[in-house]
């Protein structure tokens, strides 16, 4: 796509394809949708695959900080019907959705982001590994390591007659594994909490009793490696690991309530857009580059004060941003002024830059 500016405003009627520039954008980021349909419904119909290609201007080292005057790094993703990824970083083929990640980090606000507060805990701990894994370099390593470990206990678990030597060997490294993931999830955690309420401060002042709670999935009195030992019985008898960090999650609570038992859909919002604001900024400060953000009809649900105070912020972030809307006034009005404003008029699947004056 040419010309593109830091902020990119694609407007257009329902349905003119809007929200699948965004889409083709997270495909080269994430090698999948952001609505988590499958990868079907991005290709064209009768063909057998889709393609897309973009240029970084700044290439991600593997420890994540960003490497100044290496150029523009060319991506590209293709996706078959029956699933297959091929993933090409600089001509590379690659086999790992995660070094992709590393390099195009993505932040999304659509109608789907409400999940973060209506949806399950393993929609959090997505939200919260995200974070983790832009900013220590080990987390997904240890990660790994925890799946194939939990995934052969639960295995042994399940056949029912098990000897004593063959789980240990696994729950040994299940709860090594377990222990460093929850305290990379717990520095993270820490960082990222103090600054979500300093953001939620300038977006919704009134809301001053919010507030996040990180559970980690089992009694904090206990090390993991206890808490296994406690759950053994269970386990055995009911064939899974009951304990630890697949069952954390984090609770986002108003006045001591659930959020969603006490705010308005608007409010909501707000909040998304808080979580996803703050994890950009902490990825900054905490000299991991920059964020781009994906944002699908920011106006709805939003009026205008509230859009412009989340535009305010995104303004000051100075990260790049690519945004929907119906009207570009929904966003030229709220948006602060600045020379980097490209506006995009999207009609039957046609791009074209305008000048919007």
């Amino acid at each position: 796509m040419q010309d593109l500016a830091r902020v990119n405003v694609f407007f257009g009627c329902n349905g003119s394809g809007k929200t699948s520039v965004l889409e083709s954008i997270h495909l080269l980021g994430m090698a999948r949708s952001f609505r988590g349909s499958s990868i079907k419904s991005l290709i064209t119909h009768d063909e057998h695959s889709c393609t897309v290609y973009g240029k970084t201007t700044t290439s991600r080292s593997s420890t994540g900080v960003e490497s100044p005057g290496l150029g523009e790094l060319p991506l590209g993703v293709q996706r078959s019907r029956v699933g297959e990824a091929h993933i090409k970083i600089a001509g590379r083929l690659v086999r790992s959705v995660a070094e992709l990640a590393e390099q195009l980090p993505l932040q999304v606000i659509t109608a789907e982001s409400f999940g973060l507060l209506t949806g399950s805990p393993a929609t959090r701990r997505q939200f919260l590994d995200w974070g983790v894994f832009h900013v220590e370099q080990q987390f997904f390593g240890q990660w790994q390591r925890f799946q194939r470990s939990i995934k052969q206990r639960n295995n042994l678990l399940r056949r029912g007659k098990v000897t004593d030597s063959e789980l240990t060997v696994w729950t040994r490294d299940l709860a090594q594994t377990g222990t460093a993931i929850n305290e990379h999830r717990k520095d993270y955690f820490r960082a990222l909490s103090p600054l979500f309420k300093e953001i939620m401060a300038k977006l919704a002042p009134s809301l001053e009793s919010l507030e996040l709670r990180y559970q980690q999935g089992w009694d904090r009195q206990l090390s993991y490696a206890e808490a296994l030992q406690q759950g053994l019985s269970a386990d055995l008898e009911q064939g899974y690991t009951h304990s630890g960090p697949q069952r954390a999650d984090i609770r986002v609570l108003c006045g001591g309530q659930v959020a969603t038992d006490v705010l308005s859909r608007g409010q909501q919002k707000l909040v998304v857009c808080g979580l996803k604001l703050a994890q950009g900024q902490l990825m900054a400060r905490l000299g991991r580059g920059t964020c781009t953000y994906l944002i699908d009809d920011l106006p709805s649900e939003l009026d205008y004060n509230n859009s412009r105070l989340v535009c305010d912020l995104l303004a000051s972030m100075e990260a790049q941003v690519f945004i929907t809307c119906i009207e570009y006034q929904d966003i030229r009005s709220v948006w602060p002024e600045t020379d980097e404003f490209a506006l995009f008029h999207v009609e039957h699947g046609d791009v074209r830059r305008i000048s919007g004056d």
